[in-house]
């Protein structure tokens, strides 16, 4: 019995040792065809699914000081516990939103080429970036759960951005991710270049929560998971539906947040 436990064991190294070598040769013969390149400027790369020097020195990572309700970031230290204009004028229905990036020029190509452009294997890049943004949450490890697309458009583009990256934080963090546990059951207008009070009409009852929440939540928080923070319409609309079926802790994770004043419509 020892002995055919010791051999089945030898078998299983052997199987995930091949995969590897396939995987790796795999990446020799990709690397052939598509040279590695920066995913935003296309320059020459040793690695691929990253950034150029040049592109990565231009992306602008939130650090505190920053709103711990909203995290934006503040110009200069107000002091602990000092909150946002925005969070004291609009308190969010979730506790904490987190990102890892500012949005700007660069954000917005590589999120574009991420989101639209079949390029997904770039979620493994942005994920990397968002573990840490994200690290006041891990603690409680909370359930990851992406933003939802409705079932027409995940026909139309054929994945969903936020499941990518949130299966990519499930790796990095040892998480778990539960696609099933919010879902759109309303087809709405993108929210591209709408305004803040049409973004919140346009989500207004888009979501629902599966029947079953609280026994897969099993006592868990929720972190959401979504590419860019705008104006939180989306985000606030998800977090209304989960609250209204018992969910006590949402928090928010996204790559990048549009932040006051920046001059952008995405």
């Amino acid at each position: 019995m020892a002995l055919m436990q010791s051999r089945g064991g030898e078998v299983k190294e052997g199987m995930r040792l091949a995969r590897q070598g396939l995987a790796g040769l795999g990446r020799v013969v990709l690397d052939q065809l598509y040279p590695p390149a920066c995913a935003v400027c296309a320059s020459p790369l040793m690695q691929s699914d990253t950034l150029c020097a040049t592109c990565f020195a231009d992306l602008r990572p939130i650090t505190a000081p920053y709103c711990p309700v909203l995290g934006v970031p503040f110009e200069t230290d107000p002091g602990p516990g000092a909150l946002s204009a925005e969070a004291m004028a609009d308190p969010p229905p979730f506790g904490r939103a987190r990102a890892a990036l500012a949005y700007g020029e660069v954000v917005g190509t590589l999120v574009s080429r991420f989101k639209y452009g079949d390029r997904v294997e770039l979620a493994r890049f942005c994920a990397r970036l968002m573990m840490g943004a994200g690290e006041d949450f891990w603690p409680g490890r909370p359930l990851l759960v992406p933003v939802p697309l409705h079932a027409s458009r995940l026909r139309f583009r054929r994945y969903n951005q936020s499941m990518l990256l949130a299966r990519e934080l499930a790796i990095l963090s040892g998480l778990a991710v539960d696609p099933h546990l919010v879902r759109r059951i309303r087809k709405t207008r993108q929210q591209v270049g709408l305004s803040g009070e049409s973004r919140l009409r346009n989500v207004q009852g888009a979501f629902a929560v599966h029947p079953n929440l609280l026994e897969r939540l099993a006592g868990r928080p929720v972190v959401l998971v979504d590419d860019v923070y705008t104006t939180g319409a989306t985000l606030k609309a998800v977090t209304r539906a989960l609250r209204r079926g018992g969910v006590e802790r949402v928090d928010v994770l996204t790559l990048a947040r549009v932040v006051i004043g920046q001059d952008v419509t995405i």
